[in-house]
């Protein structure tokens, strides 16, 4: 039967490869030039540029499994034991590293040495671990409330919510503490810092996001038989699987849509959704990436943190984009509505400097190049609430699916997210036509 996915973001690209596994006739349809929606690269100055950085948990089983499924999976390196290093306000480096125990308590040496925090908010932090662990992600009421209200009525102070658990709650939300759902908080903290000992080990590909993901994704579509439209813009999807692109009439047996949210509406019907004007409330946050080219090494660390900064996360992609000498490094900005439309001249006058207070051997170093990429619709905003505003899979039209990481995944806007709702598609999508397939194959005999 044939299966039409719109979007070619991972979402999309996951359903695809999943769909063609059944034996489906499979047309991928994505508006740009490439795959890989919100992963993607160019070039600039002979070098290969990610518009952001985009890191995975070796607990993002799903992800992992098409980056396999594409025969990328020696393309991106994974920590063989969780270990970050932190930059403090004044400069001091405390350090995250997880000890060879069992989970929870993996994490709790790191904890009692971490330098960030007072003795009595580090024996806070154990403690509200510890009941963290006991919380539901599914439970509604956990939307109702903020992580940093949670946080604090546990215990957790300023300090706590700075120098700690906002490393990890913004940058896998996309939202500052106070402004983050307890409910995917609590999923990501208790799955990926509170759970299996290694779920945490952070991955970060080795190669540019483009031949990561949308080479070899397109690659890996046509060797099965499936057909990629790039700049193939759906505008509308009429009854009967009558797919409006550019113009002409094009059908199908079922349909899965993996566009962002506030495209979906548009390509749904409201009899398949009636809820669907509701999806605008999911909103969005903003991720701004910093890039600075240095005419040397300034820090031999793969990546760091920062807190109290606005450089979050710092990143050193030399090797994946071709830098011959010097440095490259990435400084990630979530949550970046105070950033977003700031010009890259005051941000090249806010962050250089702040990059020499945070790698002090950057000071005597020679800038070479420093440019910015925004994301203005990088994730929808993680606030209170929201969880009920991500609709399932199954649309109320059979042969109708949603996909993409704003979903009701179980999972926060992340890649990992985008692949399992895909993942989730393809799974009705089978159902559906399942019947029907087995009506074919008789008829034929």
């Amino acid at each position: 039967m044939s299966v039409a996915v719109v979007g070619g973001g991972l979402a999309g690209i996951s359903a695809a490869l999943a769909l063609q596994e059944s034996g489906h006739d499979v047309t991928l349809y994505e508006a740009r030039p490439r795959l890989g929606g919100a992963t993607h690269s160019f070039r600039r100055g002979g070098l290969w540029i990610d518009n952001g950085q985009h890191v995975f948990l070796r607990c993002c089983t799903a992800y992992q499994g098409l980056l396999r499924r594409l025969g990328v999976a020696g393309d991106v390196r994974l920590q063989d034991r969780f270990d970050v290093t932190v930059v403090g306000a004044d400069g001091h480096r405390g350090r995250l590293r997880r000890a060879g125990l069992p989970g929870p308590l993996h994490l709790v040496p790191a904890l009692a040495r971490y330098g960030l925090l007072a003795p009595a908010d580090r024996a806070r932090a154990v403690r509200a671990s510890l009941a963290l662990r006991t919380l539901d992600p599914a439970d509604p009421a956990l939307d109702a409330t903020s992580v940093g209200r949670w946080l604090a009525d546990h215990g957790q102070r300023d300090d706590a919510l700075r120098d700690l658990w906002g490393l990890f709650v913004t940058a896998s939300l996309n939202a500052d503490v106070d402004d983050a759902s307890l409910a995917p908080a609590a999923m990501v903290l208790r799955t990926a810092l509170l759970g299996r000992s290694d779920a945490a080990d952070i991955g970060v590909p080795t190669v540019p996001l483009q031949e990561l993901h949308g080479r070899a994704a397109r690659a890996a579509i046509e060797a099965a038989g499936g057909r990629v439209r790039l700049k193939a813009k759906v505008t509308a999807v009429e009854p009967g699987f009558k797919l409006v692109v550019d113009g002409a009439m094009e059908a199908a047996d079922a349909v899965v849509l993996a566009v962002p949210h506030r495209a979906a509406p548009a390509l749904v019907p409201p009899s398949a959704s009636p809820d669907r004007d509701t999806w605008a409330g999911l909103g969005h946050s903003p991720i701004v990436n910093v890039h600075v080219v240095y005419d040397r090494r300034v820090t031999p660390l793969p990546f760091l943190a920062a807190t109290r900064s606005p450089a979050q996360w710092i990143f050193d992609r030399t090797a994946p984009s071709g830098l011959a000498s010097g440095q490259y490094l990435a400084v990630s900005v979530s949550a970046a509505d105070r950033w977003a439309a700031m010009p890259a001249a005051e941000l090249r006058r806010l962050f250089l400097p702040e990059l020499e207070r945070l790698l002090p051997e950057a000071g005597g170093a020679r800038v070479e190049d420093f440019f910015v990429t925004r994301e203005r619709h990088a994730t929808f905003r993680q606030r209170p609430g929201t969880a009920a505003l991500r609709p399932g899979t199954v649309t109320r039209t059979p042969g109708m699916y949603l996909a993409g990481a704003w979903t009701d995944t179980g999972w926060p806007d992340t890649m990992e997210g985008a692949v399992r709702s895909g993942l989730a598609a393809a799974v009705a999508v089978r159902r559906h036509l399942q019947p029907r397939s087995s009506e074919v194959t008789a008829d034929d005999h």
